[in-house]
């Protein structure tokens, strides 16, 4: 009971900070629903025709949930480790893990609000109708799709200095996003940059969602989820390597 108290008394303070900082609540909330407003609604027919909502439901729902994943992560515990919070929090009873999970369950509940929203505009003001399995699919798959982008950020949260951090992470963020055809369909790309997109796991988070709408470029399902593993599991052995050099630090 200790255990799930410490927990929840952890991933309630790093929520709350999060949500009361309006440098990462406004532009992690707001501008996947400002974008897809403006994009997927007001001029969807520019952007593909009647089913154009639909598609920039699922390149924006990717869009939106690699902004908690990586600066909830990244930002935070470059933050955490600079300001020395981080030693505390290591020197302290507290398991390790139990910090890593607050921040992970964390980024997912921000993941989980905008998603929510997405849907709910996508399916009043954008017209978007798809089958109930097809609605919850894509939900489980964003939520899912969320851990790749949380290793990211947490391999530069502790290798990166905290004012550095930031600059990288947009740095990953908005080029990754855009030159995997979140905002702009990769088949509008020229060819090397449609080839060059396929390295990018946002690329192939993407692809995954378009092939529950039946949008998608008809790569094999494997790919896409081996390369999402791939990333996964080698942010994530990077992040375990920083942690351990962090504690000789």
């Amino acid at each position: 009971m200790n255990t799930l108290n410490s927990f929840v008394n952890e991933f309630s303070l790093d929520f709350k900070m999060s949500w009361r900082d309006p440098s990462f609540v406004l532009p992690t909330l707001l501008f996947p629903i400002a974008f897809y407003v403006f994009f997927g609604i007001f001029f969807s027919g520019m952007a593909g025709g009647d089913n154009s909502a639909t598609y920039l439901l699922t390149s924006y729902g990717v869009f939106g949930i690699m902004s908690p994943a990586l600066f909830g992560f990244g930002a935070s515990v470059a933050n955490d480790r600079e300001k020395g919070w981080l030693a505390l929090k290591q020197i302290s009873p507290m398991p390790a893990h139990q910090y890593i999970l607050a921040k992970l369950v964390s980024a997912l509940l921000f993941s989980i609000i905008i998603i929510v929203l997405l849907f709910s505009i996508a399916a009043i003001f954008g017209g978007v109708v798809m089958a109930t399995s097809q609605w919850l699919l894509l939900a489980a798959l964003l939520v899912l799709g969320t851990l790749p982008f949380c290793a990211i950020g947490l391999a530069v949260g502790f290798f990166v200095k905290s004012n550095s951090a930031v600059a990288i992470l947009n740095l990953i963020f908005l080029p990754s996003a855009f030159l995997s055809g979140l905002a702009i369909p990769v088949i509008l790309f020229p060819q090397w940059l449609q080839q060059f997109a396929q390295i990018l796991p946002p690329y192939h988070l993407s692809q995954l969602g378009l092939k529950i709408v039946s949008m998608d470029l008809g790569q094999p399902l494997l790919l896409h989820i081996g390369v999402l593993l791939g990333t996964l599991i080698l942010f994530s052995c990077i992040a375990i390597a920083g942690y351990k050099r962090s504690l000789t630090h």
